[in-house]
């Protein structure tokens, strides 16, 4: 998906209409169309990047400075008890738009989203063949 054809990139240089909720220079923020939660918010950067390793690195720092003011703001205006920041990468993650993006997802306790993590005990010896995999690939 080229900037050209993507919905994010529209909707950062308004020409989709989207219910925005903070927007700057770097980012703009604005409620998801098909939310988890009430307040559910999408946080995109302006410049059109597919995945989060794709994004320069002093930009993603930009974009990290406002995520908490606006998850503090966003749990804030619907008394959450926390919240969780996501950023999916590749369709197999859930990522829908290719525009990096991140969501702020405000959570009730027992509110019943995410209630499973998948988790697992490597075998024995595993976790030391992956970690050196992922160190070669630094």
């Amino acid at each position: 998906m080229s900037a050209d054809d993507c919905i994010f990139c529209k909707i950062a240089g308004g020409e989709i209409p989207a219910v925005r909720i903070y927007e700057d220079q770097v980012v703009v923020a604005f409620l998801d169309t098909g939310p988890v939660s009430d307040g559910h918010t999408l946080v995109i950067p302006r410049q059109h990047f597919k995945k989060f390793h794709d994004c320069p690195a002093d930009l993603l720092a930009q974009i990290g400075s406002r995520l908490g003011k606006i998850a503090k703001a966003v749990s804030a205006a619907v008394s959450s008890d926390g919240y969780n920041v996501l950023c999916n990468n590749g369709r197999a993650a859930g990522q829908i738009v290719e525009h990096m993006h991140f969501h702020i997802i405000p959570r009730m306790a027992g509110d019943g989203v995410f209630d499973r993590w998948p988790s697992y005990s490597y075998e024995k010896g595993k976790a030391e063949q992956l970690a050196a995999k992922i160190r070669e690939n630094l």
